[in-house]
């Protein structure tokens, strides 16, 4: 059989399409370390925006955690069902290393969390579950732009550069006289040992009412936060400067029913609002046109199939679902309804509860709590690009793999190259034939 195999992927056209097709990272790196011609294969660049298009990043699960209460420390919730490769690597890693009480997440991207912690002085650390054995790495200390009052602005913003994160720390006040603003930028490159002051935007108007919920979005070099009751105040950090977009129509802020999501394409920004009609609406609003309205979705209709499949969803039929998460480019939404977490696939338009609060749960914050609200939810998505070890001197030989999951995975791929279209049929064939032996 090895042999048979082996005449097959001896053809690195027909590899690279057998290697793109094996659909999760950690199998991709696994492919990696059978020889060096796979390894040149798996980590070639074009081969990996191939498989990032094939496969997008998967949901491994999120952490919830209630901002008003930070003595109790963050739980993270596994998304199920997982293939069994991940959820494997996901439940020997995620829960090595559990939240401390006085800590909040602030953001996650790419897999590491943003923390702050509140022991004494305020601190920023980051920390990978799926990379548990690095352990807590704090940030250099925040640079002391100036005295916070009521009408400052704080936030928080990450962005994949090169091989890591970058990190930018935004803070906003009103000028002396208070006709004016200045906003000051600091960023934190991978591997910088200092914050370092990214530019100040002084202008003749009062932004004392930029919003921290929704959460501002870093797209690309720009800067969207929501401002007003209806309004989004752009920072362009290569120019600088700053302009307004006003929200479509008849839309105004509403906490828990309206957000802000990173577009895909790097020049836009997408606003996710649901209304009380129950109709969920995505708008995309890309640089010198006007908000598009590019989907529509009808909470009321999915909520009532929900209910009917699951009693326990809630027990007030009145409840209606809250968004608490988007995810980027609005792939998915994180919906809070009543002690519920669903999940919306926005493509696959598709519903389910992950999670559901039990009514004894300490970590539940009661009926009588003024804010409804279960908590901050941080999604973790699968790290990507993955990891790839440091090449050896091994023989660049075809190794047939030990794994039964591994031969598994690249048997199936292998059906899967059968299918494509600008292979002759004498090569389909002989594949075939070798599968069959």
């Amino acid at each position: 059989m090895a042999d048979s195999v082996s005449k097959v992927l001896d053809d690195d056209n027909l590899l690279a399409e057998i290697i793109v097709r094996v659909g999760f990272p950690t199998t991709l790196v696994r492919a990696a370390l059978v020889c060096k011609r796979w390894f040149r294969q798996a980590s070639d660049p074009a081969l990996l925006n191939r498989f990032r298009k094939l496969h997008p990043r998967r949901l491994l699960g999120f952490y919830l955690q209630l901002s008003w209460n930070l003595s109790v420390a963050a739980r993270f919730i596994l998304v199920l069902p997982q293939p069994p490769e991940l959820g494997t690597v996901i439940r020997r890693k995620t829960y090595q290393y559990q939240l401390c009480s006085s800590s909040q997440i602030i953001g996650c991207r790419n897999g590491n969390l943003l923390i702050g912690v509140f022991t004494g002085d305020f601190a920023l650390a980051v920390h990978s579950p799926l990379c548990s054995d690095r352990g807590l790495a704090t940030l250099p200390a925040l640079p002391t732009c100036f005295i916070f009052t009521l009408d400052s602005f704080v936030t928080f913003l990450s962005k994949e550069e090169g091989d890591g994160l970058s990190y930018f720390y935004v803070a906003g006040e009103p000028t002396k006289d208070a006709t004016g603003s200045t906003v000051h930028v600091y960023v934190l490159r991978n591997g910088d040992g200092a914050w370092r002051e990214h530019l100040t935007l002084s202008t003749d108007q009062q932004l004392a009412h930029l919003r921290s919920d929704p959460r501002a979005v870093l797209v690309d070099d720009k800067i969207y936060i929501a401002s007003g009751l209806s309004d989004i105040v752009v920072f362009d950090l290569t120019v600088p400067s700053f302009s307004t977009i006003h929200l479509p129509h008849g839309v105004e802020y509403v906490t828990g029913g309206t957000i802000l999501s990173r577009a895909d394409d790097a020049s836009g920004v997408y606003l996710i609002h649901a209304g009380k009609d129950l109709l969920l609406r995505i708008w995309l609003h890309k640089e010198g046109d006007d908000w598009l309205l590019v989907d529509t979705i009808c909470l009321h209709e999915m909520c009532a199939n929900l209910r009917m499949l699951d009693c326990t969803v809630e027990d007030d039929p009145t409840a209606i679902p809250r968004i608490s998460h988007v995810g980027d480019y609005a792939e998915f939404v994180f919906l809070e309804m009543g002690r519920c977490v669903l999940l919306l696939d926005v493509k696959c338009r598709t519903l389910r509860k992950l999670y559901e609060m039990p009514k004894d749960d300490p970590f539940f914050r009661g009926k009588n709590y003024p804010v409804e609200k279960i908590g901050d939810i941080h999604p973790v998505m699968m790290i990507w690009p993955p990891k790839f070890p440091v090449l050896k001197d091994d023989p660049a030989r075809f190794a047939f793999w030990p794994l039964y999951d591994m031969y598994i995975t690249i048997y199936s791929s292998l059906i899967e190259a059968t299918k494509l279209s600008n292979i002759t049929n004498a090569r389909r064939k002989m594949i075939l034939n070798h599968l069959c032996v």
